[in-house]
Formats: structure tokens, C-alpha cells, sequence
């Protein structure tokens, strides 16, 4: 598997930014974990553990993008991307993952939270 470190977390190839369609979450398996990718139409890439934040769980990547919205596709949960927070009147957060693009590379890092053991 492809890495790289940069200070103390590792980042993770996860495939070239032509493989994610605009506004489509994607599913990428790395060191074990399932990460629901998300690319937006003005470029930004976000990431998060492919786990909604609500206690019953379920899948986020086939989740429906607005702007930097996620909305949850099993409970209608609006998560803002830049923070990972549940929007009112809704609480919770989604684990989000460190994401950098370079030579048309993405390249996902896990918080420590996030790795296996």
C-alpha cells in the first residue's frame, strides 16, 4: 500500500482524483477501514469513516451532496464536511479524515482515533 508521512500522521493513497465523480461519494478500503470519499464541484475533496454518527449507524458514502452538506441517506442527517458536526436540530459528529491532493494523487490520513490497532 502506498503512504507517506508528513509530521506525525500517514497519509494513505486512495487513487488519482479522475477515479471520484463530482458530487458522488466512493468507498476506498485503506489499512482496513472503510472511508467514504466525497468530491465536490469546487474541487474540494473530504473524507470520513464510512460510518454515520447516528446511534444506529449505517453507511455514509451514498449519502446526497449540497454545497459542503452531506445529507445521511438512511436518517436525512445534514453533516457539515468541513467539521464533520451534525446540523441542528440534530447532534453528533462524523470522524473525518485528513485529505491533500498532489500531482493529481488523493491521499487520505487517519486521527489516530481512526486506526487500527
Amino acid at each position: 500500500m502506498n503512504m507517506e508521512k508528513e509530521n506525525s500522521l500517514q497519509f494513505y493513497a486512495a487513487g488519482s482524483v479522475d477515479e471520484f465523480l463530482l458530487q458522488i461519494g466512493r468507498v476506498v478500503e485503506i489499512n482496513g477501514q472503510e472511508i467514504a470519499v466525497f468530491p465536490l464541484s469546487d474541487g474540494r475533496i473530504f473524507a470520513a469513516l464510512n460510518q454515520s454518527p447516528h446511534p444506529k449507524g449505517g453507511p455514509l458514502a451514498e449519502g446526497i451532496l449540497s454545497g459542503h452538506y452531506l445529507y445521511d441517506p438512511l436518517y436525512d442527517w445534514k453533516i457539515d464536511l468541513t467539521t464533520g458536526l451534525v446540523q441542528a436540530p440534530d447532534t453528533g459528529q462524523a470522524s473525518m479524515c485528513r485529505v491533500k491532493v498532489e500531482n493529481g494523487q488523493v491521499w487520505i490520513a487517519f486521527e489516530q482515533q481512526l486506526q487500527m490497532t
